[in-house]
């Protein structure tokens, strides 16, 4: 079946985790465009995506392909009349909130992690997702890679919280961080909105990802009936997306 749209995570799939796209890549995404429609899915909030996403792409026509969902699809943007649009946000509430942020800090302090110096704020709340960097958001690559490059400690976290707060979907994702979102809002969330909204069937859409392991955020997409392409990092996303263009033009 001939594939309508590809959907990318961003940290570690399109970009070094918090950094911005490459020429390369941002050429890449705006070739792709021109064939197929794109979509974006991410734990980072919108001006994440902005500065890291945005801020590298042209800013033509081709935008019109492109949709993109900040935390792990509890937001949705379209281009629309030369701006981002809302589409939708699934926002926690007062309560909610507060008793994922304490059962966060005890989970933290019951895991028992020493972690020695932080760079920014550790736990930031998204609006429609909860997220813990365990270095802090503003963390260099190079600590985080070091950090927990086996997810145990991570693992240990989320299961943790899996006891705390059951109501709610805990993933790990990024390279230190493990994002909370409502129950049933997940990466799956996302896709099955791109296929009611777009109107295209989960059986045309591919998606791209460096977490599709079993508890990473990207799984969820894979869950939800999607063909998936696990990458290691964006130099093997580049040659997927390669591929894909030219699978995709010589159909075209």
């Amino acid at each position: 079946m001939v594939k309508k749209l590809i959907v990318f995570d961003l940290d570690g799939t399109l970009a070094e985790s918090k950094s911005s796209l490459d020429a390369e890549m941002s050429g890449l995404l705006h070739d792709l465009l021109t064939v197929v429609k794109v979509a974006v899915i991410s734990g980072g909030n919108w001006p994440q995506f902005e500065k890291q996403l945005l801020s590298n792409l042209p800013h033509d026509e081709r935008l019109a392909n492109l949709s993109l969902l900040p935390t792990c699809g509890t937001k949705f943007y379209r281009y629309d009349a030369a701006d981002w649009k809302k589409v939708y946000s699934e926002d926690f509430t007062t309560d909610q909130r507060e008793k994922i942020l304490s059962s966060l800090k005890k989970a933290i302090g019951v895991a028992g992690f020493k972690i020695e110096k932080l760079w920014g704020e550790q736990i930031e709340d998204r609006g429609s997702q909860i997220t813990f960097s365990a270095l802090g958001q503003q963390a260099p690559l190079e600590e985080k890679e070091k950090w927990d490059s086996d997810f145990a400690k991570r693992k240990k976290i989320q299961a943790i919280l899996d006891t705390l707060i059951p109501e709610f979907s805990v993933r790990i994702g990024g390279s230190t961080s493990v994002d909370i979102t409502k129950p049933g809002i997940d990466k799956a969330y996302g896709i099955r909105k791109l296929r009611d909204l777009l109107g295209i069937s989960l059986e045309e859409m591919i998606f791209i990802g460096d977490a599709l392991y079993v508890g990473g955020n990207d799984y969820p997409a894979e869950q939800a009936g999607v063909v998936s392409i696990p990458v290691r990092d964006p130099n093997e996303t580049k040659r997927v997306t390669q591929a894909i263009i030219a699978c995709l033009a010589d159909r075209n």
